[in-house]
């Protein structure tokens, strides 16, 4: 839930383009989707905030995923001075890669989490949580890989998918900088 302002955020999802797909409003944000472009104020806003979010002293890693956790998770790991590892869309092949099959409410496809070991707890930082098919796929991978997943921090939360993590992982510390809804065509920020 919102604990800072964040007002250069909030005004950016009021102020985003809507378009419509089968039928279904989307918002168009710089920090979902890549467009338009982002305003630095926004990404300031967004780092701070989350950077008081967690213990990082107690964070070994962090991991950001593919495309819109790369923006996210660099300025945040050089904020902490924590390293940081990407969750991507095609494999490496390197020793230890961990594949994953996700499935959301918008596709279907392999990721692969490679520089993971058995014991470190890292902290996952991501654009957007709505069906929160993608984070059910990546923590149960980590966790098998017996990696611990300490927080998992998102800048949008949309949907039910938070809950639904929630209520799966409950060791697992799951937080949103703010929680939206489309309410007739409209972006409406619930928090």
């Amino acid at each position: 839930m919102a604990e800072g302002n964040l007002s250069f955020l909030r005004q950016s999802l009021l102020d985003a383009p809507i378009i419509w797909k089968e039928g279904y409003p989307y918002f168009v944000h710089p920090i979902t989707d890549g467009v338009p472009r982002l305003p630095a104020e926004v990404l300031s806003e967004i780092i701070d905030e989350v950077q008081t979010r967690a213990d990082w002293s107690n964070i070994d890693l962090l991991l950001g995923i593919e495309a819109m956790g790369l923006p996210l998770t660099a300025p945040l790991s050089m904020a902490t001075n924590l390293p940081f590892a990407v969750i991507r869309k095609r494999p490496y092949g390197m020793e230890g890669e961990i594949q994953i099959e996700q499935q959301t409410g918008y596709s279907k496809a392999s990721l692969f989490i490679n520089d993971v070991y058995p014991g470190e707890k890292i902290a996952i930082f991501d654009d957007v949580i709505s069906t929160g098919g993608t984070l059910f796929a990546i923590i149960d991978g980590l966790l098998k890989a017996d990696v611990i997943v300490s927080d998992v921090l998102t800048v949008v939360e949309k949907g039910n998918g938070m809950k639904m993590l929630q209520e799966k992982y409950p060791q697992i510390r799951f937080q949103s900088l703010l929680q939206v809804e489309m309410i007739d065509g409209q972006v409406h920020i619930v928090n």
